[in-house]
């Protein structure tokens, strides 16, 4: 049995994405980090922390203060967390 997308009434449109990350469109990942975020850590400061922490404010480019549910103040890496 053959599926015949144009009786069901949608159809499938064939699109190529350029997804070369090595071009200037693309926003740096940095550029989109802002305070008041919460990110999710990657290695947790203590087994009873919380996975997540609030971005307070910038202070170089890869380290960012947040705080951390049942631990408190941290500096962190971008390494160190994703969001």
């Amino acid at each position: 049995m053959k599926l015949d997308s144009r009786k069901l009434g949608f159809r499938i449109a064939g699109q190529r994405l350029n997804l070369d990350l090595s071009s200037k469109s693309y926003p740096n990942s940095q550029q989109k980090l802002q305070a008041s975020t919460w990110v999710k850590l990657l290695e947790l400061p203590s087994a009873y922390s919380f996975d997540q922490a609030l971005l307070l404010c910038q202070v170089t480019e890869d380290e960012w203060l947040a705080w951390i549910p049942d631990h408190g103040e941290a500096l962190l890496n971008t390494r160190q967390f994703s969001y």
